[in-house]
């Protein structure tokens, strides 16, 4: 068997209003609490495990999305009233990205995570 990723935990000052932040913007559902662990499941099995914490530093997850889904997240992006920006620096605030002849965005989430999603990976399609 390769190498994958199994889930990654995300701290979170209300792990609740994270994970639906983010179903809501993927479209995706979340799933039922696993002990301290609130999941969102996306297309390749990957969990992302939200957890109640205080003490945290700001994650960054990307997420490669299919191009006739974009248009659909980036207007749920827009309606939840987020900061959204070009660049991973902030700085394109109001916009999105063109890179690697695909769409992106970054975007922040409730608890201050810097979220992305990208129509082509880095580099391009290989």
């Amino acid at each position: 068997m390769p190498i994958q990723l199994d889930h990654i935990i995300v701290p979170a000052r209300d792990k609740r209003e994270s994970a639906e932040f983010l179903a809501r913007i993927l479209g995706l559902d979340v799933g039922a609490q696993v002990g301290p662990f609130l999941p969102v499941r996306t297309g390749n099995g990957v969990t992302l495990d939200f957890m109640d914490s205080d003490d945290f530093r700001w994650h960054h997850c990307a997420f490669l999305v299919p191009d006739e889904e974009f248009d659909g997240i980036f207007s749920r992006i827009k309606e939840t009233g987020a900061r959204y920006y070009a660049n991973p620096d902030g700085s394109g605030e109001g916009e999105i990205n063109t890179r690697d002849g695909g769409r992106g965005v970054y975007f922040t989430d409730p608890g201050g995570h810097a979220m992305e999603v990208l129509t082509v990976p880095y580099g391009g399609w290989s």
